[in-house]
């Protein structure tokens, strides 16, 4: 792998869509053209974007650049997670084990239920008098 070549990833949570692009380099992650602190607020999200690397022991490997949009910061982190770990797996298939014990390999298929014709929201329905 050339130093200048990328290693692409794609991950998705909720209505997150993440583009997670990685290089050799020495750790720094940028989102949406901004810093992980800069972007993330909560360190619950931040902590999240760390796992991969840090089960697979490749902290301060790879420099991480990520292009997300839609749904909130959680689902967002989420989609991020998905995708570096799927970057990871393109540039190593000997992670893909450690990676998917993790879980981390997996895609969280749960999505907002849609809100149906006669009701409120998705299953609340409305207040009901007897007489």
């Amino acid at each position: 792998m050339a130093e200048t070549s990328f290693i692409w990833g794609t991950g998705r949570r909720k209505s997150a869509v993440a583009r997670v692009r990685l290089r050799r380099g020495t750790g720094h992650i940028i989102v949406n053209r901004r810093g992980l602190d800069e972007y993330f607020t909560e360190e619950k999200d931040r902590l999240a974007i760390m796992v991969p690397f840090k089960t697979t022991k490749t902290t301060s490997k790879f420099d991480c650049f990520v292009n997300v949009k839609g749904g909130g910061f959680t689902g967002q982190a989420g989609a991020i997670v998905l995708g570096i770990a799927r970057a990871l797996r393109k540039f190593d298939d000997g992670l893909a084990p450690i990676l998917h014990s993790a879980g981390l390999l997996t895609r969280d298929g749960r999505m907002k239920e849609r809100k149906k014709f006669g009701r409120k929201k998705a299953r609340k329905s409305f207040q009901y008098s007897k007489r």
